[in-house]
């Protein structure tokens, strides 16, 4: 209670709001982002890669992985009509009322639309008379839907152009670019669209409050100066064309919109504001992203300078794709600083994020031939395995990662542990190894390896080597023996997992230990609330590491009702499945 408290007293300080959604538009207010009444509003929220712009890597696509050539190849598969019916599908399923219902749930009160210009116009070379835009009404209802979910849970939807047209950097992903066709940067008509685009939802929005802003384009990665050498813009001096294409978009929203809040960013991926000041708008705010750096305050501070200086708000418009540990150590970093957040991504078929999606063995088969090439897969297959993925990315088909909200929401400020399923302790009652207490390194569980670091390191580390189950840094691996089994692996000297337990009746038990070991070094301490209570087991050699066997460790007294068990690694280079409790 002192710490909740604590907590509260510091956020007031520091003229944080904690009562959640206030009233009328966002805006700037020298530093901070304000609501209608002038209350501080710190955005907590996510961004829906993967549904109007189908990123690649989301889809396990590594090859040709624009989305135009995704779709492309998938038509020289399966024909037009079956190609256009699964797009249709997964805009249908992938992102519904549901999901927004369920983030506002879960704790965020923000969610950061990319947008795909093709929904919302047609492409320049489309175009049935040049220089005019023919509007399509797709993106705009998707636009209104999503909206509409937003207003019902009095959340703020801030739109984002992902893709413009001509694409606006070398990461070609990223914004779905042709390379073959004129760039946004060389092409006046691409600047034209985009411009008239922006004019164009700011017509339609300008009166929606729940729209918290306008975020202008998306991640620039384009060296004007050396294009050559500088290929994303990293070490652009000038970036001329960028702040010339911004100031145009503005004017073009301010000449029917001055109520809604205009988000910047700068080159090189969001982060090079060369030449881009001074700020040409009173209510305007700046965003960067951070990727796979450390959570120091020097990571930060090229912004909190740019903040200070220009006496504008920032917000940190993308992020993610790590561990729990680093979004918890980057969600603290960020609010101490009062700054606002979008993660990336909501879903896609991977783990690091809320939800996961499914994959299937006929779009297996699809991926491996699209990255790899080898025998073309039937269209039937094709068809089906896309459908499938489509159903599998409505929210209740999808593996929800609890963990991973957890580390987002609750552990930035707490270093509470709680139980990640409940272990209800009988007679031979089992506990598996991976389902170990919810909560930060150190406190729920240790680990010696917990985040990626490599922008900072030059050294990749990914935490959990097995990239399934959880998010955090333990490293985890699917039992290929059983179905839904999993187990710990690469377990080093000194790790350990806590389990909060709550036994039935209290007596002495053994713990019937499942583990796998290719030689006999691997030595287990048991700790119970802190206590040790076994000393050093011996684990035996299986002469596997995937061949498990059960020792047993005797004797151990547990209390009636809820304990905290700890399994401490005293020597690692041992497997653990699994501990059940034999009275």
């Amino acid at each position: 209670m002192f710490f909740k408290k604590s907590l509260l007293y510091i956020l007031l300080l520091c003229g944080v709001s904690v009562t959640g959604f206030g009233q009328g538009f966002l805006k700037a207010s020298g530093t901070k982002i304000v609501d209608g009444r002038g209350q501080n509003v710190l955005l907590r929220g996510i961004g829906l890669g993967g549904w109007m712009l189908q990123e690649g890597y989301m889809l396990k696509i590594t090859k040709e992985a624009q989305q135009y050539r995704i779709r492309e190849r998938i038509t020289d598969l399966m024909g037009p009509k079956q190609t256009q019916e699964f797009y249709d599908a997964w805009l249908a399923n992938h992102m519904r009322k549901i999901d927004v219902d369920s983030m506002k749930r879960w704790g965020f009160n923000s969610i950061r639309l990319p947008m795909h210009y093709n929904l919302y116009t047609l492409p320049v070379d489309q175009e049935p008379v040049a220089g005019k835009n023919t509007w399509l009404e797709k993106g705009f209802a998707l636009t209104d839907s999503l909206l509409n979910w937003c207003k019902a849970n009095k959340m703020y939807l801030i739109l984002d152009l992902h893709a413009a047209p001509g694409g606006q950097g070398n990461d070609l992903n990223i914004a779905d670019r042709d390379p073959s066709k004129p760039y946004l940067w060389d092409s006046e008509a691409n600047q034209e669209k985009t411009i008239a685009l922006w004019r164009k939802l700011a017509e339609r929005y300008k009166n929606e409050p729940y729209i918290g802003a306008y975020d202008i384009i998306n991640e620039p990665n384009y060296g004007f100066s050396n294009p050559e050498e500088d290929k994303n813009g990293t070490k652009e001096k000038v970036n001329a064309p960028l702040r010339k294409l911004m100031v145009e978009i503005t004017k073009a929203i301010r000449e029917v919109d001055q109520q809604h809040l205009i988000i910047i960013e700068g080159n090189g991926w969001g982060n090079n504001y060369n030449g881009i000041f001074p700020l040409w708008d009173k209510n305007m705010a700046l965003s960067f992203h951070k990727y796979w750096n450390y959570n120091d305050q020097a990571s930060i501070a090229h912004i909190i300078k740019a903040r200070d200086e220009q006496q504008v708000p920032v917000w940190l418009g993308e992020t993610g794709e790590n561990s729990n540990v680093w979004f918890t150590d980057a969600i603290h970093l960020l609010e101490k600083n009062n700054i606002g957040w979008s993660w990336w991504p909501l879903k896609k078929i991977g783990f690091n994020n809320p939800m996961e999606i499914k994959s299937n063995p006929n779009y297996d088969a699809l991926v491996k031939y699209l990255n790899n090439g080898g025998n073309k897969p039937k269209d039937s297959n094709v068809y089906s395995g896309l459908m499938e993925l489509a159903i599998y990315s409505r929210l209740e088909n999808t593996i929800i990662h609890h963990d991973v909200i957890d580390a987002m929401i609750r552990q930035p400020f707490s270093n509470e542990t709680k139980p990640f399923k409940a272990h209800l302790i009988q007679n031979k009652s089992i506990v598996y190894a991976v389902d170990y207490d919810l909560g930060k390194n150190s406190f729920a569980y240790f680990d010696t390896d917990t985040a990626d670091y490599h922008t900072s390191t030059n050294k990749r580390s990914v935490g959990n080597r097995g990239r399934i189950y959880r998010n955090d840094g333990v490293d985890i691996a699917k039992d290929s023996l059983q179905y839904e089994k999993y187990y710990v692996n690469h377990i080093e000297n000194g790790e350990w997992l806590q389990y909060t337990v709550n036994v039935a009746q209290k007596g002495t038990y053994t713990l019937k230990i499942n583990a796998a070991a290719e030689n006999a070094a691997g030595r287990i301490t048991v700790l119970i609330d802190g206590k040790t209570v076994v000393k050093e087991v011996a684990v035996p050699n299986t002469g596997d590491a995937k061949r498990f066997a059960t020792f047993e460790i005797k004797n151990v007294p547990l209390k009636w009702g809820k304990q905290k068990i700890r399994v401490l690694a005293a020597t690692g280079g041992y497997n653990f499945s699994y501990i059940q409790f034999v009275k």
